[in-house]
C-alpha cells in the first residue's frame, strides 16, 4: 500500500490559519446561476443545491428559495405503520 503525503505539515488548525490564510474576507458573488430552489429544507437535493452553491462561490441561501413542506407529501413506510399500531 503506497504511502500518502498529507496536503499540510501543520499540527492544528491556528498552524494551518497562519500558513494558508483564512476565508473571513470572501464575500460571494451572485451570478446568473444564483437561482432559487424548491427543495425542502433538510433534503438531500437542497444539500446538493448548498454544496453546488458554495463550490460556485455563490451565497447559500436565496431569497426566494423554499421555506414551508406545503404540497409535499412523506412516503410512509408500511413496517413502521404495523409496529406502532401493535402498541
Amino acid at each position: 500500500m503506497e504511502r500518502v503525503e498529507p496536503l499540510m505539515k501543520s499540527r492544528n488548525v491556528f498552524e494551518a490559519i497562519q500558513e494558508f490564510g483564512n476565508d473571513e474576507d470572501f464575500t460571494p458573488v451572485e451570478t446568473e446561476e444564483f437561482v432559487p430552489t424548491d427543495a425542502p429544507a433538510g433534503s438531500k437535493k437542497k444539500l446538493e443545491v448548498l454544496a453546488e452553491r458554495v463550490r460556485k462561490g455563490l451565497p447559500l441561501w436565496h431569497p426566494l428559495d423554499r421555506t414551508d413542506y406545503s404540497g409535499l407529501s412523506a412516503v410512509v413506510d408500511s413496517r413502521r405503520r404495523k409496529a406502532s399500531s401493535k402498541g
